[in-house]
């Protein structure tokens, strides 16, 4: 659990939800700040629960799992499920280095199929995973295919 904090502005509603807790300022703010922050824009904070997942890339250890699926479709759901957070961020670092190493346009089906391909290679071991090759720079084909 931790607290979340959101600013808005004089009687605008953040959220539907009643908070779980309320402050008068950011998270750490002195008292001083907390009056000023009266007279300025609102602070509602929430506590807020992290969903924890059995990361397939880290057995036995509770990790964060996405908020939501990164795609909508059967490949993003499973993502969510066995993926966590750390990983996803992880995958997306390797994703630039794939699209700049072998000159991928995500808008093409082709650019986005090697992605997925790749996706299920690096994160859920399936298939082979590309190797950064800038020799290969410019292809859209995966390594030996």
């Amino acid at each position: 659990m931790y607290l979340r904090c959101l600013r808005s502005t004089h009687g605008s509603n953040l959220n539907a939800r009643e908070p779980a807790s309320r402050c008068n300022g950011p998270p750490g703010a002195s008292s001083r700040e907390s009056a000023a922050a009266l007279r300025g824009p609102l602070w509602r904070c929430y506590l807020v629960g992290v969903n924890t997942i059995n990361c397939r890339r880290h057995p036995g250890k509770s990790c964060p799992a996405l908020p939501r699926p990164p795609f909508r479709s059967e490949l993003g759901e499973r993502i969510q499920r066995e993926i966590c957070t750390h990983c996803w961020k992880d995958w997306l670092q390797h994703q630039t280095l794939l699209i700049n190493h072998y000159g991928l346009d995500p808008r093409k089906a082709e650019s986005r199929e090697f992605l997925y391909g790749q996706i299920a290679a690096v994160l859920f071991g399936e298939g082979e995973a590309a190797e950064i090759d800038t020799s290969r720079k410019g292809t859209i084909t995966a390594p030996g295919g």
